[in-house]
């Protein structure tokens, strides 16, 4: 549920949506310098306006999907999330598919600190704001 995020996956999407906030992260994984924990209850707070990176924890994905798709619908919110590529999932049909931008991950993922690929592929999903 931490495993770190691949600094390489990391940086190509900071740069190209520009985001300032990491809303699922500890004091040792953390992306950006701004971020929540799990003391602070990233599902719990607002994430209107900003520009998200969320690596949820994937023993919890439904939740940080859901909370990702109806938070962009705030405006000028962008979500981008680290997800296990799980097409036949509830979550998938319900709040990805078709309703946000897809980016399948080639190849399985190492995260950071780990000594094997991740045991599952993975994908990138970007949920937009309405005026973004």
């Amino acid at each position: 549920d931490e495993w770190e995020t691949p600094d390489w996956i990391f940086e190509q999407y900071c740069s190209e949506f520009d985001l300032n906030i990491d809303v699922c992260a500890n004091k040792d994984n953390a992306k950006l310098p701004i971020y929540y924990t799990k003391e602070d209850d990233g599902l719990a707070q607002d994430w209107g306006g900003w520009h998200v990176w969320c690596n949820p924890p994937y023993s919890e994905v439904a939740k940080w999907v859901a909370k990702a798709f109806y938070e962009t619908k705030k405006d000028n919110t962008v979500v981008v999330m680290l997800l296990p590529s799980r097409t036949d999932t509830r979550y998938f049909h319900n709040y990805i598919y078709n309703r946000s931008e897809i980016r399948f991950v080639k190849g399985r993922i190492k995260f950071n600190y780990t000594k094997k690929d991740a045991p599952f592929p993975s994908m990138i999903v970007i949920f937009r704001g309405a005026n973004v």
